[in-house]
């Protein structure tokens, strides 16, 4: 790499994707945006890693990616930071960035002018082809938001609030899902679910008080076809009388959801008494599970996510899944988009191979929409540093 770069003749930009896992910078021609290097290194939040740590992390990666012998070539520095927007000027997040990054780069002996803060969902979109400058971004990996991009800057939010408050459809709130739905089998108010035993397994339940532990025997799943016949009306090949107990009401007066608390028409639940389950094993399980989940950050939860993707032929999964799509479909809705408009997402759940990719793409295509996917916003914030430099006198 170092001959290639000593043979270049022309000026050279970086551009830096600063995420809450992880800090990731790219060396790339000014002209065309060739990428010639790259480095990594921590957490990148604006807002939760303090400046003197974020400048570490900046400096490291930047240094790898950029070496020395070429640091006076590089004209022009753009950051995507997660915690971070560049819409206002004097926002928290956005202030971090800057004195974090413009220290990095001094340190390194770089002197490119003030650097291009953003936040990483604005980087994210302008990594899409062509660079976009104005439509829809969509993150959804750990966390969940929803962005209007105009001129290359966010301009309205729609959550992004974080596990307490938000981030619905998210990693998180499906590995909550999970854990409330194995929960509620096992106190007897949801339907069976063969994620009672990987949530269990997964958070070290001993064996013998899983589902099933004791005869040898398996969750009985609630298959989606039985499903269809519950909303039709019928109950399919299987028996499933009406539900025992009062029926819980949502925002909208109706029933609600045993899984997430989201309106639905009212479902009867099959029996558990032919699951091999008995009332000592549920209590005990509630008793080793709860503090499993308890003992870790809230957000770890994120984790337990792949467990429903692997149990996706279960109709209790099956419903997680497509109500997480429904939660991103309406953070879409929110900021009114125009049939036509490009959706640019990113994130681990909206890969060519992500869980909820196929689910929101049928949804968006009934508003007129187009999802396109981005693995991050590197790409984009060398587009960003690129265009700063061109603007340049």
């Amino acid at each position: 790499m170092g001959n290639e770069l000593n043979q270049e003749l022309r000026d050279l930009v970086v551009g830096l994707d600063a995420g809450g896992t992880r800090t990731r910078a790219v060396l790339a021609t000014a002209a065309d945006g060739r990428p010639l290097g790259e480095g990594a290194a921590g957490p990148g939040n604006a807002l939760t890693v303090p400046v003197p740590r974020l400048t570490e992390h900046l400096a490291e990666a930047v240094g790898q990616a950029v070496p020395e012998s070429v640091r006076a070539r590089v004209v022009a520095v753009a950051g995507g930071f997660a915690g971070a927007t560049g819409a206002v000027a004097d926002e928290p997040g956005r202030r971090n960035a800057l004195a974090a990054l413009t220290a990095a780069l001094s340190r390194l002996g770089i002197d490119a002018g003030p650097p291009v803060i953003g936040s990483d969902i604005e980087a994210a979109y302008a990594s899409a082809p062509g660079a976009p400058a104005d439509g829809l971004a969509l993150v959804a990996g750990t966390g969940a938001v929803a962005m209007r991009i105009t001129d290359r800057r966010g301009i309205a939010t729609v959550d992004g609030d974080g596990w307490l408050l938000g981030d619905d459809g998210s990693g998180f709130w499906i590995g909550r899902a999970a854990v409330r739905a194995a929960l509620r089998m096992a106190d007897g108010r949801g339907a069976p679910t063969v994620l009672a035993e990987l949530v269990g397994r997964e958070l070290g339940v001993p064996g013998e008080v899983l589902p099933g532990g004791t005869s040898g025997g398996t969750v009985r799943r609630l298959s989606p076809e039985v499903v269809q016949g519950m909303e039709e009306g019928g109950a399919g090949d299987e028996a499933a009388p009406p539900a025992s107990g009062p029926a819980r009401t949502g925002a909208a007066g109706g029933a609600t959801n045993g899984v997430t608390g989201s309106p639905v028409e009212r479902r009867p639940l099959p029996p558990l008494d032919d699951t091999p389950w008995s009332r000592p094993h549920r209590e005990a399980y509630r008793r080793h599970l709860l503090p499993a989940v308890m003992a870790e950050p809230p957000i770890r939860l994120a984790r337990l996510a792949p467990l429903v993707v692997e149990a996706a032929g279960d109709a209790v999964a099956l419903a997680i899944l497509d109500e997480a799509a429904d939660q991103l479909t309406e953070a879409v809705r929110a900021l009114d988009p125009s049939s036509g408009e490009r959706v640019v997402a990113t994130g681990g759940l909206l890969g060519p191979d992500g869980p909820l990719t196929s689910r929101l793409d049928a949804r968006l295509r009934t508003l007129g929409l187009t999802l396109d996917w981005v693995p991050d916003g590197r790409r984009g914030a060398v587009a960003l540093a690129r265009l700063a430099h061109q603007g340049r006198p």
